[in-house]
């Protein structure tokens, strides 16, 4: 393996620290994308980058491109859009209303957006073009937007046929079954990867570490590919993952 193949394989490595580490504190909901870039796994990552002479900013680049074209760096999922979202259940529309005291429809997914460290636009018409877009009902996934009424209403999918949304003056924010079919919506939007996704990341780049067995000194990494799917938690594959490179480095093999 060459040196250029060994600093891709590294960059590779990198981005794995990081989803490893996102995964671990994927219960926090409110963690926002700029708090994870902070991360111990990032740090470590940005050290080692350092170590081998590389530029900590390309390892953050490997890491953001693994999450395609969604939001939120791994860190947020769907299934904390929609735990964010039902906090506001209850709450009353308000036309333009932005706030846990009066929300309409653009103005809960902005919210609940907002509350998890992303940004979208204010209006349905900016929210319908935000992340990828997927192709039918049967595919949505919870935490999908879909938009409907000719553009003019979002609504959170929450799984299992249900919805949540602002409905209209004199009523509040509900989950109720899905009334729609694909021929009532224009668009269905994801903008934060699901669980699964994030998780088939990392265990794609833990099995590919075994490449890095044919450098000198390195041949223990042939054994980590088994850590994917092994049920050793997140937090404990980052800490293993992290002491056996800091050695690695210590020793000169890296």
């Amino acid at each position: 393996m060459s040196v250029t193949d060994a600093i891709g394989r590294i960059a590779q490595i990198q981005a794995t620290l990081v989803q490893l580490d996102s995964v671990g504190k994927g219960a926090t909901a409110t963690s926002s994308p700029s708090a994870a870039s902070g991360s111990g796994a990032t740090d470590f990552a940005d050290a080692l980058a350092g170590a081998l002479g590389t530029s900590g900013t390309a390892g953050a680049t490997g890491a953001t491109g693994a999450t395609g074209a969604t939001a939120g760096g791994g860190t947020v999922t769907g299934a904390d859009v929609v735990a964010d979202a039902k906090k506001y259940l209850g709450v009353p529309y308000v036309f333009g209303g932005t706030s846990a005291s009066g929300l309409d429809c653009s103005g809960l997914v902005q919210r609940v957006f907002k509350d998890l460290g992303i940004d979208v636009p204010r209006l349905v018409s900016g929210q319908s073009t935000v992340g990828t877009e997927v192709p039918s009902l049967a595919q949505a996934q919870p935490g999908d937007l879909i938009v409907c009424n000719g553009g003019e209403h979002i609504v959170i999918y929450a799984g299992n046929g249900k919805v949540i949304h602002a409905p209209s003056e004199g009523r509040n924010v509900s989950l109720v079954d899905n009334w729609l079919d694909d021929s009532d919506i224009v668009t269905i939007r994801r903008v934060v990867p699901q669980a699964q996704t994030a998780s088939a990341a990392v265990s794609s780049g833990l099995a590919s570490m075994s490449g890095l067995a044919g450098m000198s000194g390195m041949s223990g990494l042939s054994g980590l590919s088994g850590l994917a799917g092994s049920g050793t938690s997140a937090s404990s594959q980052t800490a293993m993952l992290q002491a056996l490179f800091a050695s690695l480095v210590k020793g000169g093999s890296l």
